[in-house]
């Protein structure tokens, strides 16, 4: 990978490179949202502490980001987790290791912040993420259960 790879955290600026990104998953049918509303969700991240949206960025150019939670825990001794979401690489760069210096990035700052784990999930079906993930020391631990939206009580 060229040594010109830097990471940051995401400035509003970075909004449309990482929506653009985000079509690639092609999640929700590779709809994104509109500038206005990412913008809005954008500036409500700010203000949460310990939530950062970090950018891979390429002679200038942005070609892959993430999201990086640190909650504070009453269990564990009080020591924070770490949540990484949204992790994505533009098709182009894959297998270039970016990703690799993504999730360094995002370990560095949990071990930082005093993080006892970093986690991430993943879809069943994406077995080469599963293999890169592993790869970088992650393991498979615990089973991961959701509610979707139309199982929510009022």
């Amino acid at each position: 990978m060229s040594h010109d790879l830097s990471l940051r955290q995401a400035l509003a600026a970075d909004l449309p490179a990482i929506l653009s990104l985000q079509a690639q998953l092609g999640q929700d049918d590779g709809t994104v949202l509109d500038q206005n509303h990412a913008l809005d969700i954008f500036r409500r991240m700010a203000r949460y502490p310990n939530y950062w949206i970090r950018v891979a960025e390429l002679e200038g150019v942005v070609v892959g980001s993430y999201a990086l939670l640190v909650m504070d825990n009453l269990a564990h001794l009080g020591s924070p987790s770490a949540i990484v979401e949204d992790v994505v690489v533009d098709a182009i760069f894959r297998g270039k290791g970016i990703g690799k210096a993504m999730m360094h990035d995002a370990m560095g700052i949990a071990h930082e912040k005093g993080c006892y784990k970093l986690v991430l999930n993943s879809n069943q079906r994406r077995l080469d993420a599963h293999r890169f993930y592993e790869g970088l020391g992650f393991e498979r631990h615990g089973v991961s259960f959701f509610v979707p939206k139309e199982g929510f009580r009022a």
